[in-house]
């Protein structure tokens, strides 16, 4: 039986790299699933992608009004959540004296704010059972130059997994949080300005790899789908680093 049958779920950040894959593999395991993004030509390719039954919505993460507005959206389409993946998430690196304030904001409203206030939002929506992920990242683990405001946002991330389990469990909401290492996807395309730039960036990231590679969005993926199926019931305001050894090694 798929481990997913008869659940519903909601993506965020799902029309392109991890988020289109786990809804990819979401939809395998059997669940109906709904996909949100910011780029019109990202949501229609997703759609290609998942087919017609998939439910793909935009919206910008870092909105609050947007938030509530797509959990209106969920209980209209589904009546019940058993399963949202919080996965929009935006980067950027540079040194800590370049940084403006209106950049570290934008990175905490996606990367932390977001999430919060939709994980709000659908608490009339959530099952009993349900699960929360969110993926956070393995910079929250270490002490990378010049990633300073996104590793702050994903620490943040990290604690929110175990305070959100701590004060929903009683209601049968558990949350946890996935910690990729370096993984390819279109992510990384806006951590350098040009091609040359990129391809440079990208092999001293392999080279700090212990594995010798770059992850892949399907190995994200199967580790979500994990946290969202019944056989991670006994796992609560957990970690799972899957980096390639980075943050170990």
């Amino acid at each position: 039986m798929p481990r997913l049958a008869n659940k519903t779920a909601l993506i965020t950040g799902g029309s392109s790299g991890i988020g289109l894959e786990t809804a990819r593999q979401f939809i395998a395991e059997g669940a109906r699933v709904a996909i949100t993004g910011t780029s019109q030509a990202r949501l229609d390719h997703a759609r290609a992608v998942l087919g017609p039954d998939a439910l793909v919505l935009r919206a910008d993460s870092a909105d609050v009004a947007a938030q509530r507005r797509l959990a209106a959206e969920i209980a209209t389409a589904f009546g019940r959540l058993d399963i949202l993946f919080a996965n929009a998430g935006i980067a950027a690196m540079k040194p800590i004296a370049d940084w403006s304030e209106e950049e570290y904001d934008r990175i905490l409203a996606v990367n932390l704010k977001g999430p919060f206030f939709l994980v709000q939002a659908l608490l009339p929506v959530f099952s009993n059972p349900a699960s929360i992920v969110l993926n956070g990242s393995v910079n929250a683990r270490i002490g990378m130059p010049n990633s300073a405001v996104y590793s702050a946002s994903k620490a943040g991330v990290a604690s929110l997994a175990r305070t959100l389990s701590g004060e929903l469990l009683g209601r049968g909401i558990r949350a946890n949080v996935i910690n990729p290492g370096p993984v390819a996807t279109p992510i990384h395309d806006t951590l350098a300005a040009t091609q040359a730039e990129r391809d440079v960036l990208a092999a001293s990231i392999k080279a700090a790899v212990p594995a010798g590679r770059f992850g892949v969005a399907a190995e994200i993926a199967r580790a979500a789908v994990y946290f969202a199926s019944d056989e991670s019931a006994f796992t609560v305001g957990s970690e799972l680093v899957i980096d390639g050894g980075v943050s170990n090694l």
